[in-house]
């Protein structure tokens, strides 16, 4: 399985809200030159919640042909429902993504049981490495490790995003999980500890305007250099916390076109960062050397 910084990639749009094919491919065309591990894409920070099945499976395609085996592509199909899971996991594996990564289903709050059944069925139905993806912030529900234990069990259920930002909870899945499926950070600002304690890497927001320093720092955390992968941290920390003065991806998007990578557009409900946090994010960007 993929190991080191996996970027969370925004999915650029023009002011009309339509999706800037040429920025995504030369956000591409910046991960594989700046080392990037590996691409999610239309994840949570794609704004997966705001586009419809065509676009969805259209900017999956598109993100693969670009990448072009030069790093894998994890696509997002995670749903509420578990027959639209299933058909966006039969879609990314069409269009040639290497794994999926699926988000627990939100608003309906499931149980245990629920969960692990939904997880089951899209496993059975779609032959293709899954990726379960623990974020109870964003979900309303939260997978607890005994029963990620139960779904590590299923073949190609091969990985976990655990985004709850919680070392204890990460050790426990660890203890639970680590010798049937790969444990990652889904939280930039835990994630070296989490890698220095077994996972073996983080699906980053950060990595969307940091990536050569998102791929040192967990290749570092991987090789077992604390002390590294600790001081390229503490040089991003700022950034970690300050990409989350709104909700996600909304600085990230603002950051990335203050950079002049993208346009600074999202998709309603989502609007551009608030006046309010543009001086604090430019002088983070700009003390963390990337502006």
């Amino acid at each position: 399985m993929i190991s080191g910084s996996i970027v969370a990639l925004v999915t650029p749009m023009d002011q009309s809200g339509s999706v800037d094919w040429d920025s995504l491919a030369q956000l591409v065309e910046m991960h594989v030159e700046k080392k990037t591990d590996a691409i999610v894409a239309v994840g949570t920070t794609g704004e997966s919640a705001t586009l419809d099945m065509a676009e969805h499976t259209a900017v999956i395609k598109f993100v693969t042909e670009r990448a072009g085996g030069r790093v894998p592509v994890i696509a997002g199909t995670g749903a509420n429902c578990t027959r639209e899971a299933i058909e966006l996991t039969q879609s990314a594996k069409k269009a040639g993504a290497d794994a999926c990564l699926l988000v627990s289903p939100y608003y309906n709050k499931p149980t245990q049981e629920g969960l692990y059944q939904h997880h089951k069925a899209v496993a059975e139905a779609v032959a293709i490495p899954q990726m379960l993806y623990n974020v109870p912030g964003r979900t309303a529900v939260d997978m607890l490790p005994e029963t990620v234990g139960r779904l590590a069990g299923l073949s190609n259920i091969v990985a976990i995003k655990e985004a709850t930002g919680d070392l204890e909870r990460g050790r426990q899945v660890l203890d639970i999980c680590a010798d049937s499926i790969s444990v990652y950070s889904g939280d930039d600002a835990t994630a070296v500890e989490l890698i220095l304690m077994g996972a073996k890497g983080n699906i980053s927001v950060t990595a969307n305007v940091a990536p050569l320093q998102m791929s040192e720092m967990c290749a570092a955390a991987l090789a077992g250099d604390t002390e590294k992968a600790r001081a390229i941290n503490a040089q991003l920390a700022e950034v970690h916390q300050n990409l989350f003065v709104e909700s996600n991806p909304i600085p990230v998007k603002w950051a990335l076109a203050e950079m002049g990578l993208i346009p600074p557009y999202l998709r309603l409900p989502l609007t551009e960062l608030s006046s309010q946090h543009h001086d604090l994010l430019r002088a983070t960007l700009q003390s963390s050397g990337l502006l």
